[in-house]
């Protein structure tokens, strides 16, 4: 645990008589549990209560227990100043961040498959494209079916994408580096040492750079998402007649929504979102959640 070892390296930068006393801890501690008995003759009360304070010494089944011991010998291994401002302890690689030419490729003809939103010709001829493979399917199911299986394949392939280009434990050291940096300016902070807050944010403008990175991490699954979905969208477009002047391509039964009722698709439900989109959205977020839970596929950052 990174915020572990900062808050030794604290500990004892701001008082060289800690790191005996740590050391003391550490040596005694049995299978990572210590009690006072055992270390009253080497420490005093108040260093024993600082270790609690601070978390370093947590409740165990018979006493005290070391929340990390490895983290707290890393801590005390660390050779930077002694007033808590050495650099962050978690290390992170950011040259697999960059993005391959077909990331790049993919991104540039996504931002040009946008322009069926506004352009009629582009999106009849996506719609038309489409409709080869999606038109068998409209034949035989009605609409708000046909709705959910691609709110069902979206959903799939949105999972899949995320879980293999998304590298989560990346984004969760990106993550335990900007908590570390905060909790050792909290702790300067407490202690007022104003050299060491100094050092710590310089070093806080220089991991502004990983917040880049966590978006690059983030941004890249979205493109090959929207890349793969922005088709069928324009497909949904074209075939209910949205957009003005625009004339439908298949025949739809009004559709029934909770909270509304009957409802035609190109009416307004929700604000200015309409009932197809609302539909949509209200399938691939269910469907999305099982896929997840099916595939048991965890989305959270994890520096583990």
């Amino acid at each position: 645990m990174a915020r572990i070892e900062s808050r030794v390296r604290d500990l004892v930068g701001s008082d060289a008589d800690m790191r005996a006393a740590v050391d003391t801890v550490l040596e005694r501690a049995d299978d990572g549990e210590v009690a006072w008995a055992d270390v009253r003759d080497e420490l005093t009360s108040g260093q024993w209560g600082r270790l609690i304070e601070k978390g370093i010494l947590v409740d165990g089944d018979e006493g005290f227990r070391l929340a990390d011991a490895a983290a707290t010998r890393a801590g005390l291994e660390d050779d930077g100043s002694s007033s808590g401002s050495s650099g962050s302890s978690v290390s992170i690689d950011t040259g697999g961040s960059s993005w391959s030419k077909y990331d790049k490729g993919a991104a540039v003809v996504t931002v040009g498959l946008f322009l069926g939103y506004s352009v009629s010709e582009v999106r009849n001829l996506i719609g038309g494209a489409m409709d080869l493979a999606l038109g068998p399917v409209a034949e035989m199911l009605p609409f708000y079916a046909v709705v959910m299986v691609i709110a069902l394949a979206t959903g799939l392939y949105s999972t899949l994408l995320q879980a293999n280009l998304m590298d989560m434990e990346k984004m969760g050291k990106y993550q335990e580096r900007m908590k570390d940096i905060q909790q050792r300016q909290k702790d300067a902070k407490e202690r007022g040492d104003d050299a060491a807050l100094e050092k710590i944010q310089e070093e806080q403008m220089e991991a502004m750079g990983d917040q880049m990175g966590m978006f690059k991490e983030q941004f890249r699954p979205m493109v090959w998402i929207m890349f793969l979905t922005i088709p069928a969208f324009l497909w949904m477009y074209w075939a209910i007649g949205v957009g003005g002047n625009a004339q439908p391509h298949i025949q739809v039964e009004s559709l029934v929504l909770p909270l509304k009722g009957t409802v035609e698709w190109t009416e307004g439900v929700l604000g200015p979102m309409q009932a197809w989109i609302v539909w949509y959205f209200l399938c691939s977020m269910g469907f999305t959640q099982i896929i997840r839970k099916a595939l048991n596929i965890d989305m959270s950052p994890s520096a583990s």
